[in-house]
């Protein structure tokens, strides 16, 4: 049978192959530490929860309209206006199945084939297959770890071309667990305020900052770029809901109507009840993020202070999101391994121990742990990678 030359240029998630792995060795009765996942490891808050279980009684279980139900549309209106000093009108919101909807439709709203894409590396490991699936070109730019793996404006002028048209910003990073300052954003506005590129600012891990990090949304820093600027946020992170999917985008109209068009033919609309919950987690949950924010800051700190332990390892430390990069290309030859795949497949193998090779990032001399998990699980973990290592050295 034939398969689409589209279907076949877009690659598997690495992320989701070496969770699946490590679940089967689990499965198969082996004590694996996985610090793969992508997801926090908290229950969803009770209060939204509760909220759900509500509207189903209540009947909430028809169609809703394609951006999504009028209260929930105009409540992150006015959450972006309270907390991200980003003025929208609710029909400039749209609700998505999940903020990865929102990145895609945002993309497919925008880039035709030929059209060029901005992407720092490291990037989250779907915006080149979304852009792929558009028929547009990645144009890759490489940070360095001195820079914290942060895009500074000179790469950034350096990368455009005359066929780029969008930039995607990830602050708080996943992988690189890094957040821009104000500063940063505001640097790289003043060399885009020269061309006519769209930033597509992806914002789901807002809530999750740690030590001083002060986090800003890209339009509010450089409010030049507001009418060229995609903010895309969530609830699966900051409000643990990752399989509720329910994310949005916020956008100058145009394009908000545009990307409620492609979505009114691709899913019809988010499922109801879960924006009545998300509504919830709005309105009744600051006090719960508050407490998963500080449990991930706690462990932010443990993991890399253990990582920066171990010898030939280098780690930036992990100011938001909940994951941290660090560089393990000095143990490539020891090992005897071409790259952070097999590095990474050898450490599932042999330490019981699943991490995600850092090439699915674009980054092949690192790898990424997920500490979205208790401290027990990591202290354990990081003990295997050191003994591990220790047989190499």
């Amino acid at each position: 049978m034939k398969i689409s030359r589209t279907a076949n240029s877009v690659d598997k998630s690495m992320t989701m192959a070496i969770t699946a792995r490590a679940a089967e060795m689990s499965a198969a009765g082996l004590d694996i530490i996985s610090f793969s996942v992508g997801e926090p490891d908290f229950a969803t808050p009770p209060s939204i929860v509760e909220s759900a279980h509500t509207a189903l009684t209540q009947g909430q279980t028809k169609y809703g309209p394609a951006g999504g139900i009028p209260s929930l549309r105009q409540a992150i209106s006015d959450k972006l206006l309270r907390e991200n000093n980003l003025r929208y009108t609710p029909e400039q919101v749209v609700v998505t199945v999940g903020a990865k909807q929102a990145c895609y439709e945002a993309i497919h709203a925008l880039i035709d084939p030929g059209d060029e894409v901005l992407i720092p590396a490291p990037y989250w490991v779907s915006y080149p297959q979304m852009v792929k699936l558009v028929g547009g070109l990645c144009r890759v730019i490489p940070t360095h770890q001195n820079d914290n793996y942060k895009l500074k404006p000179d790469a950034l002028a350096a990368a455009i071309t005359k066929r780029s048209r969008m930039l995607i910003l990830n602050s708080p990073n996943n992988p690189g667990g890094f957040c821009y300052t104000p500063q940063e954003l505001r640097a790289l506005a003043q060399v885009l305020k020269q061309t006519d590129i769209v930033v597509l600012s992806d914002e789901v891990y807002e809530k999750l900052i740690y030590q001083d990090t002060v986090f800003s949304s890209f339009a509010a820093a450089a409010p030049e770029m507001f009418e060229r600027t995609i903010t895309i946020n969530g609830f699966s992170k900051s409000y643990a809901m990752t399989g509720w999917r329910i994310g949005y985008v916020a956008a100058p109209i145009e394009i908000a109507q545009a990307i409620e068009r492609l979505q009114s033919h691709m899913t019809t609309g988010p499922t109801t009840f879960c924006q009545i919950a998300a509504l919830t987690a709005l309105q009744n949950t600051a006090e719960d993020v508050e407490q998963m924010r500080q449990a991930f800051a706690q462990r932010a700190a443990l993991i890399h202070q253990r990582l920066t332990n171990l010898p030939d390892v280098t780690s930036v430390p992990p100011t938001g999101a909940f994951y941290v990069f660090p560089d393990v290309s000095l143990w490539y030859q020891r090992l005897g391994v071409a790259g952070s795949v097999d590095f990474c497949q050898r450490l599932l193998t042999e330490a019981h121990v699943a991490c995600v090779p850092g090439t699915a990032f674009g980054c092949d001399n690192n790898i990424r742990l997920s500490f979205a998990a208790d401290i027990k699980q990591i202290e354990t973990g990081m003990d295997r990678i050191k003994t591990w290592l220790a047989k190499y050295a």
